[in-house]
């Protein structure tokens, strides 16, 4: 008896013990159980990040753009000479630059396509056995698009004639979902100098998975023709003419937008000195020929004011004389020094203007 009493004095002597205290101090036996979230270790790797939206490369092109303002402002004020001058100039002018700009293109782009084998499959639909069909026709889809038609902005698939096939496979990817990243990217950079946006989307090109044959060639003729939008005398603006370096890709958009704007800078520069050659060579023309009686003179100097070569076959065809007054137009031309022939050959001849 004295020792429960003793048992039972000892439990009183202690205070009372909650129901929450006991859960408690069971719980801190439990050791085997993870402790709490909020302070358990994260021992895990990290996880993937989120990809920036494709928007985000805008922000670099808008940092490059400020930092070559001034050199910008003056090339978009050269290429708005051009585009004055196209702009109160003959027809024939736009067609002569295009042609000069597609020969250089298909240059930088492997196809090698000259001018003379250009001239004769843009005219009459020639071509000889050593030409690629598919550099003349690339070439030619450019020489189309760099003299008319709606923009790249309009209709995409129609300015690259390319079409999905109606039996596409299901899982392969359609033109039109590889370009949407791309279209959404441009009509983002609204903001930007259409010539900047226009070297945006150069750049931009192959990684949207656009490239078809010469991506580059299908790229630049895009791009040219973006930058000339706020125009209205020139279709396109020269990229190639005098020389493919602002074409090169590498580095940060800031050395991209610079090598463009210098590159641009120098074709714009080469077509207003062939325009210059050409305006004065029309003016010498018509006073030497003014002698000359018929049509076929007259038709003669167009001519040779659009197409950079001329063989008499050409002449024929776009003159519609014969081959005889053609031949002796030419003859009486070359010996007057108006043209020269640069084929140094006994056939398949072919004259370009002697400035």
């Amino acid at each position: 008896m004295k020792t429960q009493a003793s048992a039972l004095n000892d439990d009183f002597n202690y205070p009372l013990i909650t129901i929450e205290e006991d859960e408690e101090a069971h719980e801190e036996d439990l050791w085997f159980l993870p402790g709490p979230l909020d302070v358990e270790t994260d021992d895990l790797p990290p996880g993937p990040r989120a990809e920036p939206p494709d928007t985000a490369v805008i922000e670099d092109w808008a940092k490059a753009e400020s930092v070559h303002a001034a050199r910008l402002a003056r090339v978009a004020g050269r290429l708005g000479a051009l585009d004055d001058r196209l702009l109160r100039g003959p027809e024939g002018w736009r067609h002569r630059l295009a042609l000069i700009e597609a020969t250089e293109l298909s240059w930088f782009s492997g196809g090698r396509v000259s001018s003379d084998r250009l001239a004769l499959w843009i005219s009459m639909r020639l071509s000889g056995a050593q030409d690629d069909p598919n550099a003349l026709a690339r070439v030619g889809w450019a020489v189309r698009r760099l003299t008319g038609g709606p923009g790249p902005m309009v209709d995409l698939a129609a300015f690259l004639d390319r079409r999905d096939p109606e039996n596409i496979d299901e899982n392969a990817e359609r033109l039109k979902d590889r370009a949407v990243g791309w279209l959404d990217v441009m009509a983002a950079a609204g903001d930007l100098h259409p010539i900047t946006r226009a070297c945006m989307g150069f750049h931009l090109w192959s990684l949207a998975g656009l490239g078809h044959h010469s991506d580059q060639m299908e790229a630049a003729v895009t791009a040219s023709r973006i930058a000339a939008s706020d125009g209205s005398g020139a279709i396109f603006a020269p990229l190639a003419m005098g020389g493919a370096g602002g074409l090169r890709v590498s580095g940060l958009p800031t050395e991209r937008l610079v090598r463009w704007l210098d590159g641009m800078n120098g074709a714009i520069l080469t077509a207003m000195r062939t325009l210059d050659d050409i305006e004065v060579w029309t003016g010498r023309a018509e006073n030497v020929m003014a002698k000359l009686s018929g049509r076929t003179p007259t038709a003669l100097r167009k001519v040779f004011s659009e197409w950079p070569l001329v063989s008499t076959p050409m002449a024929e065809a776009m003159t519609g004389a014969s081959r005889a007054a053609v031949q002796r137009n030419l003859t009486w031309m070359e010996a007057s020094g108006l043209i020269r022939e640069v084929t140094g050959q006994g056939r398949f001849r072919m004259w370009r203007i002697d400035t």
